[in-house]
């Protein structure tokens, strides 16, 4: 601990983003290459997980910190924290419409532009990548916020780590396992599975030395991520996981996911 605090706050965020991007190489995207068949009922667990993690990740460990940096300001605490939140979320927004994609559950009339021009492989692959970047954004802020003090800690931005890490277990397989299932080679279905969580820690950095430079900003790039995550939780796992015929278990795995993020960031935060 005391070895990796000794490490510039930029350089923590993307050793944190090469592990949450190794976690969806090995444990969900290698999935495919071990397994006959799609499970719909191991998908719907998975993703159910994945949102209850990012649900409780996205309070404690952002917004919870930004509200404590916004009481220094001028302003009322909530509204820095409200602006960043509704932000994020229409930031998310924007990529989707700018970004050609579809979902692997179904489409909301936000499928991007030029989609003609994409074969379907592509679009579920950006789907996935687009979503994966608040998740490094989240990271980044998350140990440039540490390294400021205040309520944010290293060890609550390890915690993050580790869950966002958990959630990208299934968050690999669930893109890797339907191309696969669409008849794509193991390999490529593979190598699409992992390579859609790159821009985890490219975006970690981006937020780390963001906050960094203008310190001013932290609670508004806290927020952010958080409302980015949120999107993406309702905008695409939510829906999947309950698009199947085991809503209940998908359920449960949600709840699990949200106690383990919880324990995770209060006991180590």
């Amino acid at each position: 601990m005391d070895f990796y605090a000794s490490i510039q706050p930029a350089i923590q965020a993307l050793i944190a983003g090469v592990f949450t991007w190794f976690c969806t190489m090995v444990g969900g995207a290698a999935t495919v290459l071990f397994v006959r068949e799609v499970n719909d009922r191991f998908l719907a667990i998975m993703q159910g997980f994945a949102a209850g993690v990012m649900i409780a990740a996205s309070f404690w460990s952002l917004l919870e910190p930004a509200l404590d940096y916004a009481q220094a300001g001028p302003i009322p605490s909530w509204l820095p924290v409200a602006i960043g939140f509704l932000v994020g979320g229409l930031f998310l927004r924007l990529l989707d419409v700018l970004v050609p994609h579809i979902h692997l559950a179904e489409d909301h009339n936000d499928a991007g532009v030029n989609r003609k021009k994409f074969s379907r492989t592509t679009m579920l692959f950006l789907a996935v990548t687009i979503h994966n970047i608040p998740e490094g954004l989240a990271l980044g802020v998350a140990f440039a916020a540490a390294s400021l003090g205040g309520q944010a800690t290293l060890t609550g931005a390890l915690a993050l780590t580790i869950g966002i890490g958990l959630q990208n277990i299934p968050e690999g397989s669930a893109l890797s396992l339907p191309l696969f299932a669409e008849g794509r080679s193991k390999g490529r279905a593979f190598n699409l599975g992992h390579g859609s969580a790159i821009v985890e820690p490219i975006s970690a950095v981006i937020g780390a030395v963001a906050v960094l430079i203008v310190t001013s900003i932290l609670p508004y790039a806290l927020s952010f991520a958080a409302g980015a995550m949120i999107f993406v939780l309702v905008e695409e796992l939510i829906p999947e996981a309950q698009s199947s015929n085991h809503t209940d278990i998908a359920t449960m795995a949600l709840m699990f996911g949200f106690i383990l993020m919880m324990i995770l960031d209060v006991a180590l935060g």
